[in-house]
């Protein structure tokens, strides 16, 4: 009984404090330069099942000029959460043909143990999604129907 007791106090150790630390592994995001009506920023990409949930995931700040550019095999309502983000952000959604359908401001999460974290969900179908900080798309006057193009 004792042994078993050890087991499960071992179990309860992994799953409460040690998936944190697993869930903080490194996700490596490769880099491109993104242009947006007259800005030009650098956002880095994420495409694998890997890079789209962590996104900007323990991230403390972002630049002015730095974003992360979400890109779907197809279009979709994308629905994206807070989980485990700390900087306050906007959203900006882009349909197939790359150009801005829908721009949303989302709220940091204020502790990794929030469990009720708000949806943000596109307006209508998009395959793109560009997390920016807060205010960005207002402050650098992008409208809704902008396009954008990657840049090499």
């Amino acid at each position: 009984m004792k042994m078993t007791s050890i087991v499960a106090a071992y179990i309860f150790f992994l799953a409460v404090i040690a998936s944190p630390l697993v869930a903080r592994a490194e996700v490596h995001f490769k880099k491109n330069k993104l242009k947006l009506g007259s800005f030009l920023m650098d956002v880095e990409i994420a495409e694998t099942p890997e890079q789209l949930e962590r996104g900007l995931m323990y991230r403390a700040s972002l630049s002015d000029h730095e974003g992360m550019l979400f890109i779907y095999q197809k279009e979709a309502r994308l629905s994206f959460w807070m989980k485990n983000t700390f900087i306050p952000l906007s959203i900006g959604f882009f349909n197939a043909n790359k150009e801005l359908v829908d721009i949303q401001e989302m709220e940091p999460v204020t502790s990794e143990m929030q469990t009720h974290l708000p949806t943000y969900e596109s307006r209508g179908a998009a395959q793109f999604a560009l997390e920016v900080n807060k205010g960005w798309f207002q402050k650098h006057h992008i409208q809704l129907k902008t396009k954008f193009q990657i840049v090499k």
